[in-house]
């Protein structure tokens, strides 16, 4: 960090930016993954359940996640989907949700036709309260969905205590958290089962695309044949025994999923130290808090790197801060605007044929995350994983402007965001 007795004039202000330099990009790729795809296209054999690339990632995968078994999907909306329908859940349970999180956590229970239950994030650790959780459990209560938010797994040995004690169904969203470790276990290995999504800003893509792991084979054949049109083992090919679609995954994204397997260890150890580094450089600054790190969490994957800023501490409002990072030359978001039930979707109950019985007594406008809506509106921001990519040096670039701005914060006051 840069300790002189002068502070420059925020480049928001026509100072000189912190950085000027670009920020690794994302995705990395090269030779293996052109490799992959052409022996892929020149095998002609492109289809799932013709070619071998999907099946060589789906064992490699499990394998990194500590399941038995892994399926690749279409995208990590559907894996969610066809976990709660494998699951054998019935029209009009409830599964709890996050409110901070993608809208796919909660659209994907609408689309299995069952009733988002919203209880309320930790502050700290942007995760699933515990406590939250069970004040939100009802007799309707079937299944739990953690977020591991950002990728920090989230406090599951306490939500799976939960779980057993009213018999429900945990499914871990783990679409940010590919080689995440919550102490010994990874994540997707700890509930009943888990989602991941390989969208093109995940720290392991193929532009789109997803995968649903477990331990358990009943559910695993259960998945297996909603994704394959409900074909079972040894039946006919027009022979389909559930309700169930295409959602395969193609042999061109598992070529590259295997390509970006050999990246992954190595990117995610890089970004673990440097989200480490960050945030010990970033706590020294008054009012900004990155993300609580649990004592359970032996690996972040930082799909995310969340944090606070509190407002009154810091000394000049959340929204002026980040366009003066910005200017800076730091790419940095306020993450997401609204809790999810406060979106159009839920407050207008627009669910298509979905929920035509529960939608009558649903009221997502009586619903209060207070924890919630004070990071949407007030205190949340993030950085993209690509930013942990690169050396230490990036990261004191990072600290560098977050200081500079927090130095100048007198003139933030009349910036208008």
């Amino acid at each position: 960090m840069n300790h002189s007795t002068t502070t420059p004039s925020l480049a928001l202000l026509g100072g000189p930016p912190v950085r000027t330099r670009p920020f690794p990009t994302w995705p990395v790729f090269g030779e293996p993954e052109e490799r992959r795809l052409l022996e892929a296209l020149r095998g002609g054999q492109w289809g799932k359940l013709q070619g071998n690339a999907v099946a060589e990632f789906e064992r490699r995968f499990a394998a990194l996640h500590g399941c038995q078994h892994a399926l690749g999907v279409v995208n990590g909306t559907v894996s969610l989907r066809i976990a709660l329908m494998a699951a054998g859940l019935g029209a009009g349970d409830e599964v709890i949700v996050p409110p901070y999180t993608f809208l796919a956590t909660a659209t994907a229970v609408v689309e299995a036709n069952m009733v988002p239950v919203f209880a309320d994030v930790d502050l700290e650790t942007f995760n699933l309260d515990p406590p939250a959780v069970e004040a939100a459990v009802t007799p309707r209560t079937r299944a739990l969905i953690p977020v591991h938010m950002g990728g920090q797994p989230a406090a599951m040995d306490a939500l799976m205590a939960i779980a057993r004690k009213h018999s429900l169904v945990v499914i871990e969203d783990a679409a940010h958290a590919h080689a995440a470790l919550y102490g010994d276990r990874p994540a997707g290995s700890i509930g009943h089962m888990g989602s991941f999504s390989f969208q093109s800003s995940k720290n392991l893509t193929s532009g789109e695309g997803g995968a649903i792991t477990t331990h358990d084979d009943h559910l695993a054949e259960a998945c297996r044949s909603i994704h394959n049109c409900g074909r079972i083992p040894g039946g006919l090919w027009y022979e389909h025994h559930v309700m169930s679609a295409n959602y395969r995954l193609g042999e061109f994204q598992g070529a590259v999923l295997n390509a970006q397997l050999e990246r992954l260890e190595e990117q995610t150890r890089t970004r673990d130290r440097n989200g480490q580094y960050l945030a010990a450089q970033l706590s020294r600054i008054p009012g900004v808090h990155p993300q609580k790190r649990l004592e359970s969490t032996r690996r972040h994957s930082y799909h995310l790197f969340l944090f606070r800023i509190d407002a009154p501490a810091f000394g000049a409002p959340r929204a002026a801060v980040l366009k003066a990072l910005q200017a800076e030359g730091i790419p940095v978001c306020g993450g997401y605007a609204m809790p999810l039930y406060r979106q159009p979707l839920f407050l207008n109950k627009a669910f298509g044929p979905y929920l035509p019985d529960a939608r009558k007594t649903l009221d997502y406008g009586a619903v209060r995350c207070p924890q919630c809506e004070t990071l949407c509106s007030e205190q949340g921001a993030w950085l993209e994983q690509n930013l942990l990519l690169g050396p230490l040096a990036d990261m004191d670039d990072i600290a560098e402007a977050f200081a500079k701005v927090h130095a100048n914060r007198q003139s933030l006051r009349t910036i208008q965001p």
